[in-house]
């Protein structure tokens, strides 16, 4: 223990340091961890990284995906839900099918059951990759939202072809009609208790006289008991997080105060940047144990390298395929919402930088570590340290290749340029601000018109939205005034999620209004 802590803190404060240097360079912190983690790992006398192969899902999953869950827009993903499933299922499968056959025709020994154990590793891009990258380029809120949509659904679809997988390469057998009723079963099951135990988490934090610390150690349980009650049912505990997280993303508003999604907010995002940056520096400190696992069954490393670039390439190539498939379907039978853009260049370069973001990381990792070390009759698993390398190989080619190259594409192909529109943002703010501000204004005037002349204080409250006055004294405030503000800042909270259901309004800007007037209601009861 008193080896293994000072490594632990010193891969986090190089989590921190490494990320402020990706911040200076302006490239994705995930590319530097894994770089960092590859030469840290040949540094001699540190201690070897193992991790228990039945831990590594329980461990960083469930919080990754309740997370990312948390913060997608769903009425974005409603909207663009067709492309959305298409490229979570049907482009994953497809890609993990072009694998399973390319792998079991240039990969001796490899059976089609390895390779879709393969594809299903390697098939899901990563949304914190992707995520990074994204923050140096200027893309649509669409784009984003479609991206985001389609990581935190891919990652159940590819998890469900690895299980099955791994039970034909235990079993050398694979039987079609059961395996069509346990995938209904994970599918449908992973969703009903997903659903249920977050509206029992909900109603627990409305019922229990929660505090702030209290509600965000809650929000830490319930991924982790999601994912784990829907486990031992057989189910998917990716789709009972993802489900769950959604429900409760949505009820935020009903069982959690102000203070507590604040303060939640930042515990959230510090807690999860650790846990990626962790995952990040496994990568490369891993790969010396897999490398001298390769040579133990006598597997050139240079034999392992090409396998693990064509697989690269056969990934990229089917994303890319894909999203120009995806593209003309929806020009032929949806024209309606198909993308428009001032030229056939811009319109067919879109698919392209769609399929140039299919970084692979943290879910692929995980999935490739959870491969048991043994079969069930006690025989090593069959090339478990060839498919970790080609899985490190991927991870590294898709984060270095695409990931740095990812900017320059957009910014010269712009593909989006017709869809970045600053000025149209900034007006659709304004507007939401200005709504708000009526609303607010014929709220008082309507609830509290008897007590306007009677009250010095409510009538000092309207003028001051009437005249948009900023001043900060509240020394005028009374207790009848704090509860007419707090009232006033609800009946605002109600306004904005009427008006979140208008599909044209972005919810990106409705949370930031939201967010606003969390901070105000804290700002008003630290005075108190």
């Amino acid at each position: 223990m008193h080896t293994i802590l000072p490594f632990l803190l010193a891969m986090v404060a190089a989590i921190v340091l490494l990320n402020m240097w990706a911040n200076r360079l302006r490239i994705a912190y995930p590319i530097l961890l894994v770089v960092f983690g590859l030469l840290v790992s040949f540094i001699p006398g540190l201690p070897a990284v193992k991790i228990n192969p039945d831990l590594i899902f329980f461990i960083f999953l469930p919080p990754l995906l309740f997370e990312a869950a948390w913060t997608i827009s769903f009425k974005e993903m409603k909207k663009w839900w067709r492309i959305i499933g298409s490229f979570a299922f049907l482009v994953v499968f497809f890609t993990a099918f072009t694998v399973a056959i390319a792998a079991n025709y240039f990969i001796p020994g490899f059976t089609i059951a390895l390779g879709f154990l393969l594809g299903g590793i390697v098939s899901p891009p990563d949304a914190v990759s992707t995520g990074a990258i994204m923050r140096f380029v200027k893309i649509p809120n669409t784009t984003s939202a479609i991206l985001e949509g389609e990581s935190l659904l891919n990652d159940a679809s590819s998890l469900i072809i690895f299980r099955f997988a791994l039970i034909a390469v235990g079993t050398g057998q694979f039987v079609w009609q059961e395996a069509s009723l346990d995938f209904l079963w994970m599918v449908i099951g992973g969703t009903v208790i997903g659903l249920v135990l977050a509206w029992l988490f909900v109603q627990a934090h409305k019922k229990l006289p929660t505090d702030a610390s209290s509600d965000i150690a809650l929000t830490l349980i319930d991924p982790y008991l999601m994912y784990w009650v829907a486990e031992q049912f057989h189910c998917s505990g990716v789709l009972a997080v993802v489900c769950g997280g959604l429900y409760m993303s949505n009820k935020r508003m009903i069982f959690l105060n102000s203070t507590s999604r604040i303060r939640g907010y930042s515990v959230w995002e510090s807690f999860v940047f650790i846990l990626n940056g962790i995952v990040f520096l496994i990568i490369g400190l891993e790969l010396p144990e897999i490398v001298g696992g390769l040579r133990s069954e006598g597997i050139p490393l240079k034999t392992a390298i090409e396998y693990g670039v064509w697989v690269t390439v056969i990934l990229i190539l089917a994303r890319i395929i894909s999203s120009y498939a995806a593209m003309i379907a929806t020009i032929i039978f949806r024209p309606s919402v198909a993308p428009r853009a001032s030229s056939a260049r811009r319109r067919f370069a879109m698919p392209l930088i769609l399929g140039w973001t299919g970084m692979r990381g943290v879910v692929s990792l995980a999935a490739a570590l959870a491969i048991p070390i043994t079969l069930e009759n006690g025989t090593p698993f069959p090339n478990r340290n060839l498919i970790l390398f080609i899985t490190f190989v991927v991870i590294l080619l898709t984060l270095l290749v695409q990931g740095l190259t990812l900017p320059y594409f957009i910014k010269y192909l712009r593909p989006f340029a017709d869809f970045t529109d600053e000025e149209k943002e900034k007006q659709a703010r304004q507007e939401v601000r200005h709504q708000l501000k009526q609303h607010v204004y014929h709220f008082l005037k309507n609830k509290h018109e008897n007590a306007v002349h009677s009250s010095t204080g409510i009538e000092r409250l309207l003028r001051h939205w009437e005249e948009k006055n900023q001043s900060n004294n509240t020394d005028w405030m009374d207790e009848e005034i704090r509860t007419v503000f707090f009232e006033m800042l609800e009946s605002q909270r109600q306004f904005l999620s009427e008006l979140n259901k208008d599909i044209s309004i972005d919810e990106e800007i409705i949370r930031h209004q939201l967010y606003q007037i969390d901070l105000e209601e804290e700002r008003l009861r630290m005075l108190l």
